[in-house]
């Protein structure tokens, strides 16, 4: 028998190493040519590593968590043969991005058929996105019948898993509920790895180098609501539903033309500011694995109803796992919402390295003084975050202000 070992791969763009996030294979586990081994994230973008070869596992490189050089070894085979053979770096698999719902009437696709059911002790085959949500459905990934390539479990399997079997799988019976009252002992160490080291680092990273301030204001979207209940009762059926959020796109747009340092990045080891006549607008997405902003690119060429096809498509990208690195980077000013959570107000912490952004907080209605009555009226605040080494105090406001107008006066939306 000789010995294969799988190198950690070059991923490009000049990375010289990454994060080992998970391990899909153990020290005796047979594995075939092309299984995935492992993956590894850099930046925000998770990328699977395959095997080569078939053989049996003899040993991993490292633990989940680790920061791993480009060229180091990451697992060890044993193989048919009497050398030892140092495999070049696979190429590593990106998790490639879901394709975007076609608008019209599904197309019934073939049925594939479903392989031969695995062994107790052979682990099943899944990305992390997918294991993932078998986590959230309650099911034992290991008795779903794969139908993808190599006996991959996809996201359709769990779906007709739980629809035949319920979202709670036999093989993981729900633990009974406490009594009301009962104390609560016992701790857990989790270990801060992958996408939630990297916010925590971005986190940091961000808080510790800008100087933040937020600056908070209470809109009328009285007219504004009145126009998206109208344009929805006509449209969309046909075009898709609206949500505020590009109606807020749009006047974020349109307030940047008069305000270039706010569209704009800071190298503040450099020393320069790149002001972006293009809106690359982050829009932050909750996902399990944590918070993610993937990025509306060229906001400025999009209508209200392809505005809202993208969010829409860029938000379940990031939640199941398939956003491209693309998808990820290059914003250059973030919007954020915490929707029906909103609160009265929050402070956002700016997406280094850009310079400002803008946090929607929840519509409430509430009495408000109008013409010398007190009359009910649909309010939202927008608390927003500037960086103070290039916004100042008075036109992070006046930008603001300008926003608040075109939403108060929806029509002005639509005036060049």
């Amino acid at each position: 028998m000789g010995t294969h070992i799988i190198k950690m791969p070059d991923i490009g763009e000049g990375i010289v190493e990454v994060e080992l996030v998970a391990w899909r294979v153990q020290p005796g586990d047979q594995i075939t040519e092309d299984q995935i081994v492992a993956d590894v994230m850099t930046d925000k973008a998770t990328v699977e590593i395959p095997s080569p070869v078939h053989g049996k596992v003899l040993a991993l490189g490292g633990e989940a968590g680790q920061l791993m050089a480009v060229g180091s070894e990451l697992v060890r085979i044993e193989v048919d043969g009497d050398t030892v053979a140092v495999a070049p770096p696979p190429a590593a698999a990106p998790v490639a991005p879901a394709p975007a719902p076609a608008p019209t009437a599904a197309v019934a696709k073939p049925v594939a058929p479903h392989p031969a059911s695995r062994s107790p002790i052979e682990r099943a085959i899944a990305s992390p996105s997918v294991r993932r949500r078998a986590w959230e459905l309650g099911i034992d990934i290991q008795q779903v019948r794969p139908s993808g390539a190599g006996g991959r479990v996809m996201h359709e399997d769990l779906e007709a898993h739980a629809a035949r079997h319920g979202s709670s799988s036999p093989m993981q019976p729900i633990a009974a509920r406490p009594a009301p009252l009962a104390a609560r002992d016992g701790e857990e160490a989790i270990k801060i790895v992958g996408l939630r080291r990297k916010i925590a680092q971005k986190m940091a990273e961000s808080k510790r180098r800008i100087p933040h301030f937020t600056y908070v204001e209470e809109i009328d979207v009285t007219e504004l609501e009145l126009l998206r209940a109208r344009l929805n009762a006509q449209h969309a059926a046909t075009r898709g539903k609206l949500t505020v959020l590009p109606l807020l796109v749009r006047a974020i747009v349109n307030g940047l033309r008069d305000f270039p340092q706010i569209n704009a990045r800071l190298d503040d080891e450099q020393g320069v500011v790149t002001r972006y006549g293009a809106v690359h607008l982050g829009v932050a997405a909750q996902t399990p694995a944590g918070l993610m902003v993937p990025v509306l690119r060229h906001a400025e060429t999009h209508d209200l109803w392809s505005c809202a096809a993208e969010i829409a498509r860029l938000a379940e990208a990031a939640r199941s796992g398939r956003a491209t690195r693309d998808e990820l980077n290059g914003s250059t000013i973030t919007l954020t919402s915490l929707g029906a959570l909103g609160g009265i107000m929050s402070t956002p912490v700016i997406n280094h390295p850009e310079v400002a952004i803008v946090g929607v907080n929840r519509i409430v209605e509430r009495p408000v003084m109008r013409n010398g009555a007190v009359v009910g009226r649909q309010m939202m605040n927008l608390s927003s975050s500037f960086d103070h080494r290039v916004v100042d105090g008075q036109h992070a406001a006046e930008f603001i202000q300008v926003i608040r107008g075109m939403l108060e006066c929806p029509a002005a939306l639509f005036v060049d």
